[in-house]
C-alpha cells in the first residue's frame, strides 16, 4: 500500500548526535556505510512508524531471535556452541545500534562465512558415497521439533538424512522413468540396426543411485555458489531488513536491486532489454523475449543464447559467468535510451556482441484482463485483477483503476448480466487505485479510513459521482487477497454493493510508504550511495463501518471451499504483526441493492455440497492437511515407493475426476480479438482463459449472480 514518496531531513552530525551515534569527526572523512544505513533507517522508523519501537533489551531480543531464524531457519548451519556464542549479544544489539557499532553483525557474519565453507565441504563428502536405502530410518523435517546440533557429528547426521531423502526422491523418479523405457523402441533407431540397438539401455540401480546423488550435488553446488558470493553489503541488507521487520511484517529495508524489483512489481514496467533470463549451470540463459521490447526490435538476441559478458556502451565488458543472478541482471537493466552491449554465445558455439538500446519493457500479465462467461442463457463479465498497480515513479505507467474502468466499458458493450471481479491472489498495491476503483461501482462516498498513531482518522473518498457499472457484482477473494484487495472488498461489503465470496482474506490493514535513503543524507556521504530504501508502516486503514481488516481480514458473505485452507498463512501467522482494533464509523450511505443474503447462501451451499469440483477441492485440502502433519519421513526405498504409488493412484483419480468436470463456457471479448499474426498475444489470451473453464469458484460466483437476478 503506497502513498507518494517523501524525503526525510538530512542525515547530519546533529542527527547522529540525536540518535546517540558517533559523529563524523570520529572518522577522518566519510563514516562507515553500515553506520549510515542503519542510523538513517532507525531515524526514519523512530519518527515515522505507526508504532515506534523503543530501543531497549526487549527490542534487542526481538532482532536477535528473528535474525537467527532468518540465517538458519532449519537449524542445520550453526552448531549449538556457536548459537551460545551469539547469545551474548541478545540484549546488546540496541546498545550497539545507539553507539554506531555492529559487533553482533560482525561476529555472526564471520560465523556464517566460516560455516558456509564447512557445510559445502560436508555435503560434498556425504554425497561422494552411495546411500543404503534398505535401512529402516526416518528424517524429522519440522525445524520446530529440532535442536541446533551439539557438535559436528550431530550436524553431519542431520545433513546425511536430508541429503539421503533428496537423493531418494530423485532415485524414485528415475526408477519410474526406467520402467517406462523398458522394451520401448528408440525413436531415432536407424533402419537395419541390430536388435540390440532397438531398445534403450536400462540403467542399473547403482547407476541410478549415483546419478541421483550427482543431481542433488548439483543443486547444492548451485545454491552455495550464490551463498559464497554474499558480501558485506548483502549481510548489511539482511540485518537491516530484520531490524525493520521487528517493527511489523511490512516495514522492510530494500537494497537497491530489491527496490528496483519492488517498483517493477508495482508498475508492471521496467527499463531494460526485454530479455527474460534464467540461471542455468552458472550461465545466464535467455528463455524468452518480451514482444515489442528493445531486444525484440533489435532482433539478434534469441531464446537459448548464453550471455557471457555485459558492457555499458563502449566501456570494458564485465564477465557474468558464475556471477550471482541478481547482480548480473542489475548490469543488464538500465535507463531507457542507454546502450548495453551483450557478448553472447549462440547455440552453435558462435560468439557475437549484440548492442541494444534499452527501453521500457511492459509486463502484460501484471494488468487487468476480462472475459465472458455464458451460463443459463445469460452472459456474464469476468475481470481478473492481479494487483493494484500504479505508476509511483511518474514515468507514464498504467493505473489499475483506469484499466478496470476500461474493462467494465468493454463488458457493458457485451450487455453482460453481471460482473465477477476476481481479487484472488491479489496482494494489494495502490490505496488510491482501490478508492477510485470502488467509485466505479458506487456514487461518491468514503471507501476507507486512514489513521496515524497520533492523529484522528481521515476518510479517503471517491469524489466522482459517475457510476461505471451498476449491475450485479461478485468479488472473489481468498487467503492471499491482501491490503488494497481488502479495502475494496470491505467497501463493497459495507456499501451492500457486492457479494464477497471465497475465504477469509490475509488481514493486512496497514499503509506503507517507500523512502529513498539517498535523499535523506547530506552530500558529504555521496561516496556511500546507493544506500537503498526503507518501506515504513505509517498508518492503519479501517473500513467505513469502523472495523479494521488488520489481523482478522475480510470475512466473505458466502464462504467457498479452498484448497489453500490448510497451509495458506495470513497476518496472524506473521512475525510481530500490529493488532486489530476499531474506530468510529465514517459517514456513508449503503446502497441496499442486495437481495436477502440468507437465501443466496442457502442456494450456494446446496450447489457446493453437490458439486464434483468443490468435492475435489475439499479432498485436496484434506490431503494437504494430513501431509502437513506428517513431518517424519521414511528413508527406506521400499516404504517411500509404496507411499508414492498410493499418492500417484490418488492423483490419477483426482486428474480423471478433474477432466470429467463440466467445462465453463468462457470466451474472449470481441474487443480483445487479435490478428492471427499476433501469436504472442494469442498465447497470452489462451493462457488466461484456459484455467477459468474449470474454475469452480468462478462457476459458483456466476450461479450466485443468476440467483440474484432470479
Amino acid at each position: 500500500m503506497q502513498f507518494p514518496r517523501f524525503k526525510l531531513g538530512l542525515y547530519s552530525t546533529s542527527v547522529l548526535a540525536l540518535l546517540g551515534l558517533a559523529s563524523y569527526s570520529v572518522y577522518q572523512g566519510t563514516p562507515p556505510r553500515d553506520q549510515v544505513v542503519l542510523g538513517v533507517m532507525l531515524q526514519g522508523l523512530s519518527q515515522l512508524h505507526y508504532q515506534p519501537e523503543k530501543l531497549d533489551d526487549q527490542f534487542s531480543q526481538r532482532v536477535y531471535d528473528l535474525y537467527l531464524k532468518r540465517i538458519d531457519a532449519n537449524k542445520m548451519l550453526l552448531l549449538a556452541p556457536e548459537v551460545a556464542q551469539l547469545e551474548q549479544f541478545k540484549t546488546k544489539i540496541d546498545d550497539q545500534l545507539r553507539g554506531g557499532t555492529h559487533e553482533f553483525l560482525d561476529v555472526s557474519s564471520q560465523l556464517l562465512s566460516k560455516r558456509t565453507l564447512e557445510i559445502q565441504a560436508l555435503y560434498r563428502q556425504i554425497l561422494a558415497k552411495p546411500f543404503d536405502f534398505a535401512v529402516q530410518e526416518n528424517w524429522e523435517t519440522d525445524p520446530a521439533k529440532a535442536n541446533y546440533p551439539a557438535n559436528a557429528a550431530e550436524q553431519r547426521e542431520q545433513w546425511r538424512k536430508m541429503l539421503k531423502y533428496q537423493t531418494l526422491a530423485r532415485l524414485s523418479e528415475m526408477m519410474d522413468d526406467e520402467a517406462k523405457k523398458k522394451d520401448k523402441p528408440l525413436a531415432a533407431a536407424k533402419v537395419g540396426a541390430s536388435p540390440a540397438t532397438t531398445s534403450e539401455k536400462v540403467r542399473t540401480p547403482a547407476e541410478m543411485e549415483a546419478e541421483a546423488r550427482k543431481r542433488v550435488l548439483k543443486y547444492w553446488d548451485d545454491a552455495y555458489a550464490d551463498l559464497l558470493q554474499t558480501d558485506a553489503n548483502d549481510r548489511l541488507a539482511a540485518f537491516a531488513d530484520v531490524i525493520a521487520n521487528t517493527y511489523d511484517p511490512h516495514t522492510e529495508y530494500f537494497a537497491p536491486i530489491a527496490r528496483d524489483n519492488f517498483d517493477i512489481a508495482m508498475s508492471g514496467r521496467l527499463e531494460g532489454t526485454g530479455a527474460q533470463l534464467v540461471e542455468d549451470e552458472g550461465h545466464l540463459k535467455v528463455t524468452d523475449i518480451v514482444a515489442g521490447s528493445a531486444s525484440f526490435r533489435q532482433g539478434e538476441l534469441k531464446v537459448g543464447d548464453i550471455i557471457l559478458r555485459v558492457a555499458q556502451g563502449a566501456a570494458e565488458p564485465v564477465s557474468v559467468e558464475g556471477m550471482r543472478f541478481d547482480k548480473a541482471v542489475k548490469l543488464i537493466r538500465g535507463p531507457k535510451g542507454t546502450e548495453v552491449r551483450l557478448t553472447v554465445r549462440k547455440p552453435d558455439g558462435a560468439t557475437v556482441v549484440i548492442p541494444i538500446i534499452r527501453d521500457v519493457v511492459v509486463i502484460e500479465d501484471t494488468y487487468a484482463q476480462s472475459a465472458l462467461v455464458k451460463q443459463g442463457g445469460r452472459t456474464y463479465g469476468y475481470i481478473h485483477l492481479p494487483g493494484f498497480y500504479a505508476d509511483f515513479s511518474g514515468k507514464g505507467g498504467r493505473s489499475s483503476a483506469v484499466d478496470v474502468k476500461n474493462e467494465l466499458a468493454k463488458l457493458s458493450k457485451e450487455n453482460v448480466a453481471g460482473v465477477v471481479l476476481d481479487l484472488r491472489y491479489n496482494g494489494g498495491g495502490s490505496l488510491r487505485d482501490a478508492v477510485d476503483m470502488g467509485g466505479l461501482f458506487v456514487p461518491t462516498g468514503p471507501m476507507v479510513q486512514v489513521k496515524t498513531s497520533r492523529g484522528a482518522a481521515q476518510a479517503v473518498a471517491d469524489t466522482d459521482p459517475t457510476v461505471q457499472y451498476a449491475g450485479p457484482l461478485v468479488v472473489l477473494v481468498n487467503k492471499y487477497s491482501a491490503s488494497a484487495s481488502e479495502i475494496l472488498a470491505a467497501a463493497m461489503q459495507d456499501y451492500h454493493r457486492a457479494i464477497v465470496m471465497g475465504s477469509t482474506t490475509y488481514g493486512k490493514g496497514t499503509v506503507q510508504q517507500v523512502i529513498d535513503l539517498d535523499n535523506a543524507v547530506s552530500p558529504e556521504v555521496k561516496a556511500l550511495k546507493p544506500l537503498g530504501s526503507v518501506k515504513i508502516t505509517l498508518q492503519k486503514f479501517y473500513r467505513v463501518n469502523g472495523g479494521s481488516t488488520q489481523f482478522k481480514g475480510v470475512v466473505p458473505d458466502i464462504t467457498l471451499p479452498d484448497a489453500l485452507a490448510s497451509y495458506a498463512k495470513g497476518e496472524q501467522e506473521s512475525e510481530y504483526p500490529l493488532q486489530w482494533d476499531e474506530i468510529a464509523p465514517a459517514a456513508y450511505q449503503p446502497t441496499n441493492t442486495l437481495p436477502a443474503l440468507d437465501k443466496l447462501r442457502a442456494a450456494s451451499a446446496a450447489r457446493v455440497a453437490a458439486s464434483p469440483g468443490f468435492r475435489l477441492i475439499t479432498e485436496a485440502a484434506d490431503r494437504a492437511t494430513t501431509r502437513r502433519k506428517q513431518t517424519v519421513l521414511s528413508l527406506n526405498l521400499a516404504a517411500y515407493r509404496a507411499q508414492q504409488l498410493e499418492a500417484r493412484a490418488v492423483n490419477k483419480q483426482q486428474t480423471a475426476a478433474q477432466n470429467a468436470l463440466a467445462v465453463l463456457d468462457v470466451t474472449a471479448l470481441a474487443a480483445d480479438a487479435r490478428p492471427a499474426t499476433d501469436s504472442t498475444a494469442a498465447k497470452r489470451l489462451s493462457r488466461f482463459l484456459k484455467p477459468l473453464r474449470k474454475d469452480a469458484a468462478l462457476a459458483e460466483a456466476v450461479s450466485v449472480i443468476g440467483d440474484e437476478l432470479n
